[in-house]
């Protein structure tokens, strides 16, 4: 670390106003990192909702309305129902005053001159507002009753008819649009999605591994399935500079391709936790102190529609369970495979599991052998001397500390390889 725990302590900026400095003020911190004491909120629900509230935006209006059509798609359907019903009564209504307008300024409703003068009305069978009004409706909805039409004595009112009827077609399309762009995203196929309510670390191959498990509940594939996951924490630099939430990536299998996915049924995602996580310093005791959330992603295409959706969830450090694995899920019966979801969210405890973080581990192993390669120096000859069979390596003691064959055989064939 390239500066002393003590140059962290001092998180809260130059803010002007007390209540933003009691805002981000947390107690004191250790390696950089919140007090255990400090608990934030949930960044992302388990439902996948992101926890964040916009405020003091400036032309929120203008910016929403300057890209109308995916305010129109994000809005609910209550709204979205209730903006078009409103722009189809607003023209109607807006139509239906020019067309009365119109015939009143002809001198339709004066019944004496008309007879008088044989002339037409600019629309025939309207006699006040209300006609006018269902003429509007019967232009714009293209109904054609055949009752009332334009005639050929006003051309402002057949230039209205076509403008009219423009505006009707536009209003039609992009509201069939927005309803068909509605209908078909991917939105709801996350109901169907489902990651485990609680991820485990455990030994996997000999190396500690955080995993979770994620689950398809439809026949349908998720095509090009993949999996990303972030840690998210409070953060302090050397500069004091408070980081409420730092995100880093943490490794699935981006590098050789074990984070795409063949979603038929419940896969385990690991994190394999080595020098490069985030969590390689964590240890249980740290697990249950500290407070961090760790935000899973699984992102493909949906089978039926070919558009891309994408499934969040989060564990927070209280939801991670140190020791435990997933009780197998899939079974074979008969000529098939079958998926009990019953057992989905079940894990069963593995008392081996280490208490110590990943670092320590390693450190550790690393002191057991250069331990054993010192013990071994004095009784070298011996054990070239003998002859080595699985019997013999089984009975091999270092000064009552006793060692698997795997272990022993190493052992060997390091000093082998340097008396050689």
């Amino acid at each position: 670390n390239p500066c002393p725990p003590s140059d962290r302590c001092s998180i809260v900026s130059n803010v002007t106003h007390a209540k933003e400095r009691h805002n981000i003020s947390t107690p004191a911190v250790l390696n950089g990192h919140s007090s255990p004491k400090y608990r934030p909120s949930r960044f992302v629900k388990k439902n996948g909702q992101c926890n964040v509230v916009f405020s003091n935006m400036e032309e929120r209006r203008q910016r929403y309305l300057a890209d109308i059509f995916t305010t129109c798609v994000d809005i609910r359907w209550r709204y979205l129902l209730l903006i078009f019903s409103t722009s189809f009564v607003v023209t109607w209504v807006f139509f239906g005053v020019i067309f009365y307008s119109v015939s009143m300024a002809h001198g339709d409703f004066e019944d004496s001159s008309l007879k008088s003068d044989g002339l037409l009305p600019c629309i025939l069978n309207v006699q006040g507002f209300m006609g006018a009004l269902l003429f509007s409706m019967e232009t714009q909805t293209t109904i054609g009753y055949g009752w009332r039409c334009v005639t050929e004595e006003c051309p402002v009112a057949v230039v209205t008819v076509v403008v009219q009827s423009i505006v009707g077609c536009i209003i039609e399309a992009f509201m069939i649009g927005t309803i068909m762009a509605k209908m078909a995203r991917p939105k709801k196929r996350n109901q169907t999605l489902v990651f485990s309510k609680n991820a485990v670390i455990a030994l996997r191959d000999g190396k500690l591994c955080l995993m979770w498990r994620v689950g398809n509940l439809r026949r349908s594939h998720i095509v090009e399935a993949h999996v990303r996951a972030q840690i998210i924490r409070s953060y302090v630099t050397c500069e004091g500079e408070f980081i409420p939430l730092q995100q880093m990536d943490l490794n699935v299998g981006y590098d050789d391709g074990t984070d795409r996915l063949f979603l038929v049924s419940p896969l385990v995602i690991v994190h394999e936790i080595d020098k490069d996580s985030p969590l390689f310093t964590l240890s249980r005791a740290d697990l249950e102190a500290e407070d961090f959330e760790i935000v899973v992603i699984l992102e493909g295409m949906v089978e039926a529609t070919a558009m891309t959706t994408q499934f969040r969830s989060s564990y927070k450090s209280k939801e991670i369970l140190w020791g435990h694995r997933f009780e197998p899920v899939l079974f074979e019966d008969r000529n098939r495979y079958k998926v009990d979801y019953a057992r989905f969210h079940r894990t069963y405890e593995v008392p081996s599991t280490p208490r110590l973080s990943a670092k320590e581990s390693t450190s550790e192993f690393c002191y057991e052998n250069e331990l054993a390669l010192s013990c071994g120096e004095d009784e070298e000859e011996d054990m070239f001397d003998m002859t080595w069979t699985p019997r013999t390596m089984n009975k091999i003691n270092y000064h009552t500390k006793e060692y698997t064959v795997n272990c022993i055989y190493i052992v060997y064939s390091n000093y082998k390889n340097g008396r050689t």
